[in-house]
């Protein structure tokens, strides 16, 4: 057989994964070229446009209900003279209008026309907001009036003779006195409402996607893309490695440069949790069970000694193996792009074949109660008849030492498993071994919460990064 069908074939074999990034990013469904160039980003996002949006109905739902309020029998033009020329703070309601105003201005100046990406506009706008419509309330003779014109109704109404004054003169009224209310209570809510929409949904949604933009760059720049025509040696695959086997020696091979004292510590680590791995494998019959959800994925504990309790995570997909191992074991930078558990994802350095050192960021979870987490992670990665495995476990390098933003937390013994069926080789099962301390002072209960929620989403978009990277029929 020649060379180029030999790899032709292991390509088949293995789908490996680092193999032109950049074109694996531009043709897959499930990633949208929005993020891969500046150039082609929005300039304002739909979240931000629909804010502002909010902002011009504020100031034009105010005006409506000052022009209702002026359109009375006297008529708009003796009202508004009265109420702009012959101002009264206590019975005006122009000053409501001009709050709208104001309001209307600043934001639009703030967040349309600069783009600040920061609460501290909204938050002087609604500040002056609320203290002058409070003091308004309090001073103002603009809501239903005091006894002495309910003295005069009274003296008044025997005088019509007939209901239709008394009507005409209640309906008077509620009206001055609806208004009195409405306009402060209107002005009040509305810009509260701004503020809770920029805070937890305009600033929120937009630094998640610059976090996905940036990830996107940095998936895209990395120094392993390689525009001209794939070679042998562009692609990255371990060598198949059989269970009970040790063929990955210490020792330098052929061509294979010395590791240093540290590395062979990654190598030893690596194979440490690979067997650890393997022996929770082996006691499936011992795992209990936890959760499971609609999609038929279950959640299982079992517990390590010296590492505590493990979640389990165990899920039926409709695709090839190596799909998966593809998507999840081999790319790891590249699950940022579909997966929103994952906040960031780096190779720090590959050590030999089967070994890597990666930093992970893990997302916030539990509703924001749990704040993000960076890893440092050492991953041994192999490739056996029935399987594809990815063991890992925390360690230290020195390119990631802990951060002030981060808590850092620690990984024992885990991994990724795909499991192939010997009869059908369009479905495997997923195994997702997950033992952790997020460290921080977090309750035990709310973490198993969230690690079983967070590992059904997980399976949730890796189900939906597989439907978009299959063959439609």
């Amino acid at each position: 057989m020649s060379k180029p069908t030999e790899l032709q074939h292991d390509l088949e074999r293995s789908l490996p994964a680092i193999a032109s990034i950049s074109s694996s990013l531009s043709q897959s469904q499930g990633f949208s070229p929005y993020f891969l160039s500046p150039e082609k980003r929005k300039a304002i996002s739909d979240v931000r446009r629909t804010f502002c949006l909010f902002v011009t109905f504020d100031l034009l739902f105010i005006s409506l209900l000052w022009i209702i309020e002026l359109n009375t029998k006297v008529g708009i033009k003796e009202n508004l003279k009265d109420e702009i020329i012959n101002y009264k703070f206590k019975t005006s309601f122009f000053d409501i209008f001009l709050l709208a105003l104001f309001r209307f201005v600043v934001l639009l100046l703030g967040y349309a026309v600069v783009r600040l990406r920061h609460w501290w506009v909204i938050a002087v706008t609604t500040l002056v907001s609320s203290a002058f419509l409070i003091v308004k309330v309090i001073l103002s003779e603009v809501g239903f009036p005091g006894s002495r014109f309910v003295i005069s109704q009274r003296c008044f109404i025997p005088c019509l003779g007939h209901s239709l004054g008394f009507l005409l003169l209640s309906t008077q009224l509620l009206t001055k006195g609806a208004f009195g209310y409405l306009l402060p209570i209107v002005s009040f809510v509305i810009a509260w409402l701004e503020t809770w929409f920029l805070d937890f949904k305009v600033l929120t949604q937009e630094a998640e996607e610059e976090r996905w933009f940036l990830a996107a760059q940095a998936a895209a720049s990395r120094p392993l893309l390689y525009p001209r025509a794939l070679s042998e040696g562009q692609f990255y695959s371990p060598p198949e490695s059989f269970a009970g086997s040790d063929n990955e020696s210490d020792e330098e091979g052929v061509g294979r440069k010395a590791l240093t004292t540290q590395e062979k510590e990654y190598v030893r680590q690596g194979k440490e949790a690979m067997e650890v791995v393997d022996q929770i494998l082996a006691q499936e019959e011992n795992w209990k069970f936890e959760k499971n959800n609609d999609f038929g994925d279950v959640v299982y504990t079992f517990e390590i000694p010296f590492h505590g309790k493990t979640f389990i995570l165990k899920a039926f997909l409709q695709c090839s193996p190596e799909m998966v191992y593809q998507e999840v074991i081999l790319q790891p930078e590249k699950m940022i792009l579909w997966n929103r558990t994952v906040a960031a994802c780096q190779i720090l350095q590959r050590v030999e074949d089967n070994t890597i050192v990666s930093y992970d960021v893990a997302a916030g979870a539990a509703g924001g109660v749990v704040s993000p987490r960076d890893f440092v992670n050492v991953r041994r990665i192999e490739r056996r008849r029935d399987r594809y495995v990815s063991s890992g476990m925390s360690t230290t390098h020195s390119l990631k030492p802990p951060l002030s933003k981060y808590v850092r937390g620690e990984n024992g013994p885990g991994g990724f498993i795909v499991l192939k069926c010997p009869s059908n080789a369009k479905v495997c099962t997923f195994i997702w071994i997950l033992n952790t301390d997020l460290k921080g002072r977090l309750p035990r209960y709310l973490i198993h919460q969230s690690l079983a929620a967070t590992m059904f989403e997980f399976a949730f978009h890796l189900r939906q990064r597989v439907a978009e990277l299959c063959p439609k029929p």
